[in-house]
């Protein structure tokens, strides 16, 4: 069992940067894939970014791509994300999840463990 628990959410105006934690409970941590979703009001949610297990592998949606960046520590059982260059369109609830696949997956379906998500909010 994986809890985990987001934050680092707020309001910040457009160009401006922030910094999201996922913090994990649970000495397995280390062995699972862990994601970044979002879900704007009226839509789904949507895939932000997932790293592995090893840091090794990062993946991220095209809409992202070059202004975020996911990381991971796994002695401090924690992954984060790294927001700049934010925009408007980014304005979301951010969740991280946790996934026992063997390789990075992308889908919703993949995650087994999701936190309760953190608002971020950018202004125009």
């Amino acid at each position: 069992q994986v809890q985990l628990v987001e934050s680092g959410g707020g309001l910040v105006q457009a160009g401006g940067s922030l910094r999201l934690s996922c913090a994990a409970s649970g000495r397995t941590f280390s062995s699972y894939n862990v994601g970044w979703f979002r879900q704007a009001p009226g839509k789904e949610r949507e895939f932000v970014a997932a790293i592995s297990r090893s840091r090794i592998i990062k993946l991220y949606a095209d809409s992202v791509k070059g202004r975020f960046t996911i990381s991971r520590d796994n002695a401090k059982n924690t992954v984060y994300l790294q927001m700049s260059s934010l925009k408007p369109e980014d304005t979301a609830v951010y969740y991280c999840a946790a996934s026992s696949t063997t390789g990075v997956q992308k889908g919703v379906d993949d995650y087994d463990y999701w936190g309760q998500g953190t608002q971020v909010t950018v202004s125009s």
